[in-house]
């Protein structure tokens, strides 16, 4: 562990007793433990989302298909819509495969692509699993159509049975924490570096020799990965999955706490998810000017600080020195090109 890691050390320790210190509070906080835990879920969208985006800078604007994949893989599986009771055991391999498999297949016909040409064409493989999921209720019913599905099995590790808000808030902190690992070692490794290589000029990666499409392909399957394990969890934690949960929206929700903390910084989109979230429930007394004062805090934060609040990469371009006359720098002219 070198001494970058340590900073999360108070971080983590402050998340872990988080429970306890809620219930020291004089009222119920049971909304407030609800609220801590959709923080921590979304952060590890942001987690998983930063790698495409803040490291590869890739624009996929479909991430929140592999989180609908993970959720409604634990829910056919693990529910009475089939009739099979799996359990997470037998069920993470599976929602794991069935990620690794979409986003290969995604990679394949879309990596070759930049720009927005890319992040149109995830945009589309977005709104195509949001589609399946409403017909796939016809002739067989395996997602519920509209109505989603119901009655999602609890998740039960070893004779323990999770039930409550706080046990799934600790299993997915328990997540979270090893995806900040995992992500921490790949940062100063070989991957890493080959990722921000390519993210900075792919041009003079290529050249350095790194597989551009290869550790473009890695990152893809890697931060999808960190989404279909978040929506088992998520799945099982809410006892129910709708399409309804998995638009558009939710995904340019996940790209703010992306860019807003900061891309390739991890605490910086950890921050930016527990901000993205909490903002709008710390505004909800302001009912008809909550999303008024939300949009002028991102345009304010886009205009002054384009890098987000901790990330040092900006898509915008940097701004370029203009030319100027020799004579205003200080250097003679050489004989003979005066005129």
């Amino acid at each position: 562990m070198d001494l970058g890691d340590w900073r999360f050390l108070p971080l983590a320790g402050a998340a872990i007793a988080l429970p306890w210190m809620l219930d020291q509070l004089p009222f119920n906080a049971s909304y407030l433990l609800i609220l801590a835990a959709t923080c921590v879920a979304f952060a590890c969208l942001a987690l998983g989302l930063n790698v495409v985006v803040g490291y590869a800078g890739l624009l996929n604007l479909g991430y929140i298909a592999f989180f609908a994949i993970g959720a409604y893989t634990y829910a056919i599986l693990a529910s009475s819509q089939t009739e099979r009771h799996w359990p997470v055991e037998a069920v993470l391999p599976v929602a794991v495969l069935a990620v690794v498999a979409m986003s290969l297949l995604l990679g394949v016909a879309s990596l070759r692509l930049r720009g927005d040409y890319l992040a149109i064409v995830t945009l589309g493989f977005g709104e195509i699993i949001r589609q399946l999921i409403f017909n796939l209720d016809r002739p067989i019913n395996i997602t519920g159509g509209v109505s989603g599905i119901l009655g999602i099995d609890p998740i039960q590790l070893a004779d323990i049975k999770l039930l409550t808000h706080r046990d799934y808030y600790f299993l997915l902190l328990a997540f979270g924490l090893i995806f900040v690992f995992v992500l921490r070692r790949w940062e100063t490794s070989r991957i890493g570096r080959a990722w921000m290589a390519i993210r900075d000029d792919e041009l003079a990666a290529q050249a350095m020799g790194i597989h551009v499409l290869g550790f473009r392909m890695l990152a893809f399957v890697s931060g999808a990965v960190i989404a279909g394990i978040t929506g088992v969890v998520y799945a099982a934690w809410r006892a129910s999955v709708f399409p309804y949960s998995f638009t558009v929206n939710d995904t340019v929700t996940v790209f703010m706490m992306v860019i807003i903390g900061g891309m390739g910084s991890i605490p910086g989109v950890i921050l930016g998810a527990i901000g993205v979230t909490l903002l709008p429930e710390l505004l909800r007394q302001y009912a008809e000017y909550r999303y008024v004062i939300f949009g002028a805090v991102l345009v304010l934060l886009m205009r002054f600080r384009p890098q987000g609040l901790m990330g040092a990469f900006s898509f915008r371009p940097p701004k370029r020195p203009e030319p100027q006359p020799e004579e205003e720098l200080g250097v003679a002219p050489e004989p003979g090109l005066v005129p």
